[in-house]
């Protein structure tokens, strides 16, 4: 009986919390898995919800359970994947269903397939928040047709967190717009994380601080200007205790940070843009950089330990309270910045206010910053975020502790690769004349390749030869 709403193929973590979410929010949904047992027990474990969902044995089953014209989410892993799933789906749709790719997916891939798909329906979209998000609200960031987004808009913002009324879910723009905004997200999401987990090495290695403390202080944090939901759960983090030792969490855990190739993407595709964001780059490289234990450790034995204590009275929490915040300030603008890039280069026309309000809730990044930020780039969409008035106010009053951080963590042995690229940006930012001067001097010396001259004209060569 073709009677459920909406179809979602791939119940592992993340599509079995957003195939109940979709149920819990009143529509009936069928789905199905490639292994028959994970699809059986997911529906005898779904409790009330399960009168909502039709599990199904075989891909046509799954399409038969579906009223017509049909929408089916694919939560399966990124790459090729996606494409055998597509592969093997078409062929049992009518030319007017709809195929939505929730995966992680690297935008070109998604570029493609929609290019592949040609006048037959398909969409990829972003899905930020973990398995909580996905099952109680996650952020949506939809990418393809309008025509075809509309479609299933009202399913959607209903599963999507909720910001003051607001649903935390909208169209970004044509084929992959969705799924490179997400990939931004996370990169933002690196470098905010590796941003904080600076911070606590710096109360942990430099000022010597236990752990009950340092949990205490990223919960006052977590009533400021800093209130997110990764300063939160790292309150969380520092205070858990390990069952089996009775020791902090955080001593057991292995130093040495997953990725799953989101940042990675955001990176490599900042290059190819054009587009600055060296904290997410810097991110990005310290967990490359995490994983070499082995060489850390040796580097340790042959030039002696790094990270030493400072002196009681060299930071206060104060102050590294206000280098997170101009950190994180320059974080989002370097991110936006991105994002504006590729709306221009694509074609897009991203809406950089909207991305912002889409990121308030349900996501990872979600930040108290992020409301004054849509208010920012709906007054300016072109400008960087640096230079709106509320977060230059904060950047004159904040730079000055980054600086101390950064200037204190390197005297003491204590790496800080996201907040010193942060601040390496801002002073850049802020310099009318740098240095490149120099390297076109350099280039036109050993390539002839030319320079413009401040008085006026380009394709100038220097006398080098003389």
């Amino acid at each position: 009986m073709s009677n459920a709403e909406i179809g979602l193929i791939g119940l592992g973590t993340m599509g079995a919390a957003l195939a109940l979410n979709i149920a819990d929010n009143g529509f009936d949904i069928a789905v199905w898995n490639r292994t028959a047992a994970t699809t059986k027990a997911f529906h005898n474990d779904a409790g009330e919800l399960a009168a909502r969902i039709t599990p199904t044995e075989t891909l046509e089953q799954l399409v038969a359970a579906i009223a017509k014209p049909r929408a089916i989410i694919l939560m399966v892993p990124a790459g090729a994947a996606v494409d055998e799933q597509i592969a093997a789906l078409r062929p049992l749709l009518d030319d007017d269903d709809l195929i939505i790719d929730a995966g992680n997916a690297n935008f070109h891939d998604t570029n493609r397939r929609a290019q592949e798909a040609g006048d037959k329906p398909f969409l990829g979209i972003g899905v930020s928040g973990g398995e909580e998000g996905a099952r109680f609200g996650p952020s949506i960031m939809g990418g393809g047709q309008r025509q075809h987004w509309d479609r299933v808009a009202h399913i959607l913002t209903a599963i999507a967190a909720d910001y003051d009324g607001t649903a935390c879910a909208t169209w970004m723009g044509q084929e992959g717009a969705g799924h490179f905004v997400k990939a931004v997200h996370n990169g933002i999401e690196y470098a905010d994380m590796q941003m904080i987990a600076e911070t606590y090495g710096i109360m942990r290695d430099g000022l010597g601080l236990d752990h009950g403390k340092i949990a205490a202080i990223f919960a006052a944090w977590d009533k400021g200007p800093l209130q997110s939901y990764l300063i939160e759960i790292s309150g969380k983090v520092a205070a858990a205790t390990d069952p089996q030792t009775d020791a902090p969490m955080l001593d057991v855990i292995v130093d040495a940070a997953g990725q799953k190739g989101t940042g990675r993407w955001t990176a490599i595709e900042a290059q190819h843009l054009a587009a600055p964001i060296p904290a997410i780059e810097a991110a990005v490289v310290a967990r490359n950089l995490s994983s070499q234990r082995d060489l850390r450790a040796a580097g340790e034995t042959l030039f002696g330990t790094g990270p030493h204590h400072m002196p009681h009275d060299t930071l206060s929490i104060e102050t590294l309270e206000g280098a997170l915040i101009a950190g994180k300030i320059l974080c989002y603008a370097q991110g936006f910045g991105m994002i504006a890039k590729a709306s221009a280069q694509f074609g897009w026309a991203l809406p950089l206010p909207e991305i912002a309000k889409v990121w308030r809730a349900g996501c990872i990044i979600r930040s108290a910053m992020l409301d004054d930020m849509a208010d920012a780039l709906a007054a300016d969409p072109d400008g960087n975020l640096m230079h709106a008035p509320a977060f230059a106010t904060l950047l004159k009053e904040r730079h000055g502790q980054l600086r101390q951080v950064v200037a204190q963590a390197a005297l003491h042995g204590i790496a800080l690769p996201a907040l010193s690229s942060g601040l390496a940006y801002f002073d850049a930012m802020r310099t009318a004349r740098g240095t490149a001067n120099m390297i076109q001097g350099q280039r036109d010396f050993f390539g002839a390749h030319g320079f413009a001259r401040v008085d006026g004209g380009e394709g100038h060569h220097g006398p080098w030869g003389s």
